[in-house]
């Protein structure tokens, strides 16, 4: 199906999931196939060991508070301009290069209604708008068996440990954004008529 500089062009659901393989689902998503990605890192100044590999957890947020932490060396500010500012969510990676533990406890994501939170080897996980799973990502990465019936009061504290971060950090449901969306395209729509 190729085409001219305007066409966009994807290999569709079915090798998406088979491109992540042996993890489950694909980018958009936030099972392990949608975030599951490797990191490789050179320093030579501060990372001393060759050709390791680490397992420890990390995400996005961790890039700019490594950097903050290891290349600037200065402290995230609590103001700017006379504003506050909201602390940084990140944590430095740089436990992870001397595969230490990582400083932080719990990873949060959220993407268009699609949920996670992490805690040690407790992954909850909620497809939109699905329910709630549970994995024990030490014995089961691949997300294959959904362990939350054998664990409800473990998933009731992580989800709620979810919504705590969810609203410190004005995550907004799915739902009501999808209606926001709807509501400004009326009205951009209402204007240029």
């Amino acid at each position: 199906m190729p085409g001219g500089e305007d066409t966009y062009q994807s290999y569709g659901i079915g090798w998406a999931n088979v491109s992540n393989t042996p993890f489950r689902l694909y980018k958009h998503w936030i099972h392990e196939g949608g975030i599951s990605t490797p990191f490789i890192v050179h320093w030579p100044a501060g990372i001393h060991a060759k050709n390791e590999l680490r397992h420890q957890p990390a995400q996005l947020p961790d890039v700019m508070t490594t950097f903050l932490d290891v290349v600037a060396n200065v402290q995230y500010p609590d103001f700017y301009n006379g504003n506050k500012i909201k602390p940084m969510e990140g944590f430095s990676l740089k436990p992870t290069f001397e595969n230490k533990p990582p400083k932080r406890e719990v990873l949060y994501w959220e993407h268009e209604g699609n949920k996670a939170v992490r805690r040690g080897k407790w992954k909850l996980v909620r497809k939109y708008p699905g329910e709630w799973e549970l994995y024990d990502m030490e014995a089961d990465r691949t997300e294959t068996n959904n362990v939350v019936k054998d664990h409800p009061e473990l998933a009731r504290e992580l989800s709620e440990l979810y919504e705590q971060w969810a609203e410190r950090c004005e995550v907004m449901p799915w739902n009501e954004l999808q209606e926001l969306r709807k509501k400004r395209r009326e009205a951009r729509k209402n204007k240029n008529k």
